[in-house]
Formats: structure tokens, C-alpha cells, sequence
């Protein structure tokens, strides 16, 4: 370096400017990273939030190849009617969400029995309900039959049941709502605590998985899934609460519900819920197993050690 050449008090001088210029590059150049990773880390975008499987990325994709469909005239009637009831048991949308499952799954068995390749890899009969309290939605998965896209159409939304017109004129005469399921349209019962009814499903005729929506205004969108084949077959309803029904997001009153209304359905129905675990107490019984293997180590030693001293000692001539 330039500065061991240097001589007298000039010299003293320049060295210690040099090696202050020293000091102050080696502190630029540890933090520099530093200072890097922390902007790297400002920028970094947003977790990207999923909500009933859903990415932002997979929504703005559901939004460009959308297709917007209007209700059926009864349809909206009957929509109407269900939202603005004030004296319904709400809890009847569990109930009717399970009977339509268990019946697509009946159906499945149906055709299991006809063909033994049509369950392909799902062959279990199954319904699973599940909450997710930050979202404040509630889902319920069957593996039925499943919809293919014409089915979504079709059936929710845009051609008139017999059921849903005797629906209406049993409502004219006074009926009560909760009758909903015997008239085949109980699926609309969802909008008695949801503002907004999400359908993914997926049926062996039909090789694209599609997703059905509604906010109950009265039109209904449907589009290809940007997941692609995530149910393999069957379908999964997804309900965003209303603001006065977010204590079905409770697990006990959840599976207090899903108990009431699984008495007479012969598939297994599965809620999901959260379980703790105390980590602390498990580390602390590892630790004692360690600690013990090592005493049983040291045991193990000694009596090694005692063994070869005997040896040892017979070993030895006598005097």
C-alpha cells in the first residue's frame, strides 16, 4: 500500500487519513447488504390473500373469462323472498346444503354400481364441512356426481322448476319457509346467511372444473376454474356470511348443527376443526428420554468398565 511509504509527521498524517478511509469503506461495504436486504424487504409485495382457495391472481383471471347469466324470473321471485324472510329458522341452510350432498352422492353410488370405473381415484363417499373465521365463510365438499357447466346453469339458475313455482304459491298461501326443501329448491336457502354463494364443481362428463357465483342481484356468473381439476369429482359450496350470521363460525355451534341435521344421511360428514398442541411439554419429554438414554449410556459403560477390570484382575499371576 502507498501509505508505508510515507515518512516524518506529514507521513503520520496521511496514514491516519488512510486508514480512517479504511475504516469508513469497510463499514460501507458491511452495510451495504444490510441496507439492501432491509429495502429488499420494503418492497417486497403483500402476501397474496387466498379466500376459498382463491388467489387475487386466480380471481382477476375468473373475471376476464366470465361469463354473466340472469336468473330465471321464478328464481329471482324466490331469491327475494328467502332474503327478506325475517322469522326463518336460518339454520335450515345447513340441513338442505347436507341433503343436496348426500343426494349427489347417492347418485355417485348409483353409477359406481353401473360402472365400476366412474369413481376413478375419489372413491370415497364423503361430505366435509369447514369454517374459516377470517374470511367469515363456510364450506361444505361432497364427492358426488358434481355439475358440468351446463348443469350450473341449468340447475341454479336460469330454468324453472316445477318446485320452485309451488314454492311460490305455497308461500302466497302462507307456508313456512323452512318447508323450502320439499319443493326440490333448497339450495336458495344459503342466502338466508349468506350474501354471496360461491359453487366450484367437477363431473366425469365434463372435463373442465367450473365455478358458479352469486350475490343474489339477480344475475349469476359462470367460468372455467384457474386451479384447473382440484375436487377430482363432486362439488364444493362456499358461503360469505352476512354480518348477523357470523356465529355459525363458531366449531361448536358448527358441529352442533352439522350433528342435528346428520342423523338421517348415511354418508359420513366430517367438520373441521382446529387442535393445540403443547409444543413446550413435548420437548420437555424428549428431553427426558435424552436424558435418560444418556443415563442408561452411562450405565451401560460402567458396567463394561467393571467387566474388564475383573478380567484383568484374573488375569493377574498370584503372588
Amino acid at each position: 500500500p502507498f501509505w508505508l511509504k510515507t515518512r516524518g509527521p506529514q507521513g503520520e498524517h496521511n496514514f491516519a487519513s488512510v486508514m480512517m478511509m479504511r475504516r469508513l469503506l469497510l463499514l460501507a461495504a458491511f452495510a451495504a447488504p444490510l441496507l439492501c436486504s432491509v429495502s429488499a424487504e420494503d418492497e417486497a409485495p403483500a402476501a397474496d390473500k387466498v379466500v376459498d382457495g382463491f388467489s387475487e391472481k386466480d380471481r382477476e383471471k375468473m373475471a376476464e373469462g366470465t361469463e354473466k347469466h340472469e336468473f330465471q324470473a321464478e328464481v329471482s321471485r324466490l331469491m327475494d323472498i328467502i332474503i327478506n324472510s325475517l322469522y326463518t329458522d336460518k339454520q335450515v341452510f345447513l340441513r338442505e346444503l347436507v341433503s343436496n350432498a348426500a343426494d349427489a352422492l347417492e347418485k355417485a353410488r348409483f353409477h359406481s354400481v353401473q360402472d365400476e370405473s366412474f369413481l376413478g381415484d375419489s372413491k370415497d363417499f364423503e361430505i366435509k364441512i369447514e369454517h374459516d373465521p377470517d374470511a367469515k365463510t363456510i364450506s361444505l365438499t361432497d364427492t358426488g356426481v358434481g355439475m358440468s357447466k351446463a348443469d350450473l346453469i341449468n340447475n341454479l339458475g336460469t330454468v324453472a322448476k316445477s318446485g320452485t313455482t309451488n314454492f311460490l304459491e305455497a308461500m302466497a298461501e302462507g307456508a313456512d319457509t323452512n318447508l323450502i326443501g320439499q319443493f326440490g329448491v333448497g339450495f336458495y336457502s344459503a342466502f338466508l346467511v349468506a350474501d354471496k354463494v360461491t359453487v366450484t364443481s367437477k363431473c366425469n362428463e365434463d372435463p373442465v372444473q367450473h365455478v358458479w357465483e352469486s350475490t343474489a342481484d339477480a344475475s349469476f356468473t359462470v367460468v372455467p376454474d384457474p386451479r384447473g381439476n382440484t375436487l377430482g369429482r363432486g362439488s364444493r359450496v362456499t358461503l360469505h356470511l352476512k354480518e348477523d350470521a357470523h356465529d355459525y363460525l363458531s366449531e361448536d355451534k358448527l358441529k352442533e348443527a352439522s350433528k342435528k341435521y346428520s342423523q338421517f344421511i348415511q354418508f359420513p360428514i366430517y367438520v373441521k376443526v382446529k387442535k393445540e398442541v403443547d409444543v413446550e411439554a413435548e420437548e420437555d419429554d424428549d428431553d427426558d428420554d435424552k436424558e435418560d438414554e444418556e443415563e442408561k449410556d452411562d450405565v451401560e459403560t460402567k458396567d463394561d468398565e467393571e467387566k474388564e477390570q475383573e478380567k484383568d484382575a484374573k488375569k493377574k499371576p498370584m503372588k
